[in-house]
Formats: C-alpha cells, sequence, structure tokens
C-alpha cells in the first residue's frame, strides 16, 4: 500500500513548476470555467479534483468549507477570498460549482481543465520557445506552495496547508521554484 501512495506522489512530482506570471497568463485565455477552477486551486492549494467537486451549497454557507479530500479522504478547511467566492457563485450550477458539460449533477472533469490548459500552454511561447511540456492544473498547487513558503518560512505551515503526511513530499513542492532552475 505504501508503494502506491509513493507512486502516485510520484506522478504528481512530474508537473513542472511554472512561474506564477506566465501561469496568469495562461489564464486569461482559458475558458472561463476552468480558469476561475485554476484560480480557486491557486488561491486555496486544493488539487483540481478538489475544486471540481466543491458542491454549491457548501459554498453558499461559508467562506471557509471544510473539503474532504478525494485523493487522500482527509479533511481541509480552505478560506476562499470574497472576490472569488462572489464570482464562484455566480456561474455556480444548482449541484456542483463546476457542473459537467452533460450532467448537471456531476462535477466538470479534471480531464476538461487538464486538456484546456495544454491547449493555452501550446499557443504561448516565451522567448521563442513552447511552454513548459508538464504543465498541468496540479502546477497551480505547486505555485501555492512556493508563495506559502517563501511568505512565511515555514515548511511544517506548507505540509499542514496541502494536507501531506511526508515532508519530503512538502519539500519538492515548496522548493519547486529553486528545483525548476536546475
Amino acid at each position: 500500500m505504501t508503494f502506491l501512495v509513493k507512486e502516485s506522489e510520484a506522478k504528481n512530482v512530474r508537473t513542472d513548476y511554472i512561474n506564477p506570471q506566465v501561469f496568469e497568463l495562461l489564464l486569461t485565455a482559458l475558458m472561463p470555467a476552468n480558469r476561475l477552477a485554476l484560480q480557486l486551486s491557486l488561491a486555496t492549494g486544493l488539487r483540481i479534483s478538489d475544486c471540481l467537486a466543491l458542491r454549491t451549497d457548501v459554498l453558499k454557507r461559508s467562506n471557509r468549507p471544510t473539503i474532504t479530500e478525494k485523493k487522500t479522504h482527509k479533511h481541509r478547511r480552505v478560506y476562499i477570498p470574497q472576490e472569488l467566492r462572489d464570482r464562484l457563485l455566480k456561474q455556480a450550477g444548482r449541484f456542483f460549482v463546476f457542473e459537467g458539460r452533460l450532467d448537471e449533477r456531476r462535477p466538470r472533469t479534471r480531464a476538461a481543465v487538464y486538456k484546456d490548459l495544454r491547449r493555452v500552454a501550446k499557443l504561448y511561447r516565451l522567448d521563442g520557445k513552447p511552454i513548459r511540456r508538464n504543465i498541468a492544473p496540479h502546477s497551480a498547487r505547486k505555485i501555492y506552495a512556493v508563495q506559502d513558503y517563501h511568505a512565511h518560512h515555514d515548511m511544517k505551515r506548507v505540509q499542514r496547508l496541502l494536507n501531506h503526511s511526508d515532508e519530503a513530499v512538502t519539500m519538492l513542492y515548496a522548493l519547486a521554484d529553486q528545483l525548476a532552475k536546475k
């Protein structure tokens, strides 16, 4: 069982860290709902699957909802800034904030967000070179970790915010900007 957890964590590590300003540029060209989902991930550090599973009734009740993470089944309370919450509620569906394309009773898929982000990343170039190949919605979680680490210089805080069990994995996230430079 431990091997499976380590393997799944290794998959997340393959997602590249990307400069926050470049990521913001990519967000401008995304479909509006996908952009909003990634902005939620950037603001909370939630995995994209947890952002997409956010229920409308939960968001209406509070801007500090408790989320049960799909991957780990751990509970985590997050703060959603009021301006972002207002935009989320404005586009929210009856059941899910990010309703599915074919069925409003199901959330949007993470594959839909991934495909949109990859489509946009192929359009943009920096200094004549394509933007990193391994960009994915999980890049937003890494940006969140790096920004919080730089703001507070506290690895335990980042570990708690990301709900990681292993500090070594947290270090890969919090220091992702430095690892990307090498």
